[in-house]
């Protein structure tokens, strides 16, 4: 079951649910799925973006990743979340669920120093944890041919999973672009996952993370990099928050 935000339909899960549908899908390997982690962020790039929507419909699972998403859900389910399910989180229990000889989990993303401190990370933290393979693509714009080289390298490692860390949009954009050409499988876009697991980032407190208030910390952190995406995609989450409460008609339509 689905939970609109703005207009992005959003999963109405648990860690436990995502987690059984994933170890569902990627142990039948009946052809890829998507699964991505939504936060104000990202409904609100899909409300004011048409194409990044479209590449956001094709997920096979949107999960709740953030805080102020899991309240507006909650204002109109029956049953509501008790928390939110966020990315990081997500991939740490799903990779201590699928340790064992029959899942493979491949990482795509970031650099070859940051793979290499999250695969001795993973090693030490699961121990029959199987890593079929990491990838680190030079930085963009990349040279002719780098998709395919992605792809190639994913079929071989055979893996049930594929991490995806490339940052926002650009890995939601590059999985749903790619869908009709890569092998069976389950796709995670964890954005900045790989580089907190690898501890060359430092995560919000628990506290913070439960009001919703992790944005605040992050910004805090990288204020050069991350200002914009949190005090201007903030805003205009709340923006729409209230058009779509004043004129509902309107959720389902892109703005500007």
């Amino acid at each position: 079951m689905n939970c609109p935000v703005i207009g992005t339909p959003i999963a109405v899960v648990d860690y436990d649910g995502a987690i059984a549908e994933a170890k569902a899908w990627a142990a039948a390997r009946d052809r890829p799925r998507g699964i991505a982690a939504a936060n104000t962020h990202v409904v609100t790039l899909a409300r004011r973006e048409p194409t990044f929507r479209e590449a956001l419909a094709r997920f096979d699972l949107v999960l709740p990743d953030g805080m102020p998403l899991v309240w507006v859900m909650n204002r109109k389910l029956a049953a509501p979340l008790r928390d939110r399910v966020y990315g990081p989180t997500f991939m740490l229990r799903c990779l201590e669920a699928t340790q064992g000889k029959d899942f493979a989990h491949f990482f795509v993303g970031s650099t070859d120093e940051i793979l290499a401190a999250l695969t001795n990370s993973l090693r030490s933290r699961f121990p029959g944890l199987q890593i079929a393979g990491t990838y680190a693509p030079p930085f963009p714009p990349w040279p002719e041919g780098e998709d395919g080289r992605i792809i190639g390298r994913i079929e071989e490692s055979r893996a049930n999973f594929v991490w995806i860390g490339l940052g926002c949009p650009r890995q939601e954009r590059w999985i749903a672009g790619h869908l009709d050409q890569l092998p069976a499988g389950v796709y995670c876009a964890v954005g900045a996952a790989f580089a907190f697991h690898a501890g060359r980032v430092r995560q919000a407190p628990a506290w913070m993370q439960r009001a919703g208030l992790e944005w605040l910390f992050r910004l805090s952190v990288e204020p050069r990099r991350l200002w914009r995406r949190y005090l201007l995609y903030n805003s205009f989450f709340l923006a729409y928050l209230l058009r779509d409460a004043l004129r509902p008609s309107n959720a389902d339509t892109p703005d500007p």
